[in-house]
Parts: C-alpha cells; structure tokens; sequence
C-alpha cells in the first residue's frame, strides 16, 4: 500500500463521504422504487389470476344465478344476487371497465399476465444493474480506503445485509 500525503486524508475522507451518501440517498432509493414498482406489477397479476379463476368456476358452474358478498368499501359487505353472470365487468385500467363475456375475458387476462410479466422482467433487470452499480461503488470504496477485499462468505452475507 502507498502512504499518502498528509493532507490528502481529509480529502479522501470527503470523497468517502460523498460516495457513501451517493450509495444511500441516490442507489439504494433507485433500487427500492424499483422493488415497489415490481411489486405492485406482481399483485395486479395476481388479481387477474384470481379473476381468471373465478370465471373458470363460473363456466364449471354453467348457467345459473350467482349469490355473491360485494365490499362497498370499509369492509361492509352486501349480498348481491346476480341473475346472468355470462357477462362480466372487467378493469382494462385507468378506472374503466369493460362488459365481456368469459372467453374475451380469459383471453384479455392472458394478454395483460403476459404484459406484465415483461414489465417486471425489466423490472427485475434494472433491480440487477442498480444492484451492480452499489456493488461497483462499494469496491471503489473499498479501494480507496486501501481496505482488503472480503472473502466470498463475508461478501454475501454483507450483501444481503445491505439490503
């Protein structure tokens, strides 16, 4: 290791301090805004799953009258009779609903799952690179305090920590 000049500590102190703050106010806000985005795509699937089978237990069913608890918000809940459930309501997004029947319905579920899916895959790549990019700044800071580099054991460890 080279010894450094005298003067040169505090700024290399400075620098430290401003790679540190750039790893926590700038990356790893990123990389959470990220995560939420990926996770709120995932619930939103999962609501479309659980769409997709309730409209197949109504084909099972067939054609009958369908009694169902509605939540009018607050968890007040009211029992509803509905006398054709062939055709359904659907949320395509921005707060509108479409009137389709089952199979426009399974068909539209199975186009929006698919779309989603590429979204939280590129989601999930832009959660790596910010991942990597930590990790970069980390072994720069590593290098700049003239620390040794951990072992694999430790390195994992400390990265699941960081998160």
């Amino acid at each position: 290791m080279m010894a450094r000049p005298a003067g040169s500590a505090g700024g290399l102190d400075q620098k430290v301090l401003q790679y540190e703050a750039f790893i926590n106010d700038v990356l790893r806000r990123d990389l959470r805004a990220v995560l939420e985005q990926r996770d709120r795509l995932y619930e939103k699937m999962s609501h479309y799953l659980q769409l997709k089978n309730a409209i197949q237990s109504l084909e099972e069913a067939g054609p009958q009258r369908l009694k169902a608890d509605v939540d009018l918000g607050c968890s007040f809940f009211v029992q509803a009779r509905v006398d054709n459930p062939s055709r359904i309501l659907v949320l395509v997004g921005f707060g509108f609903f479409v009137e389709m029947s089952h199979q426009e319905a399974l068909r539209f579920i199975d186009k929006k799952t698919n779309q989603l899916t590429l979204f939280t895959e590129q989601l999930n790549k832009d959660a790596a690179k910010i991942k990597a990019h930590i990790r970069m700044v980390l072994e720069g800071l590593r290098e700049l305090q003239g620390l040794e580099e951990l072992p694999d054991v430790c390195r994992k460890s400390a990265a699941a920590a960081q998160l």
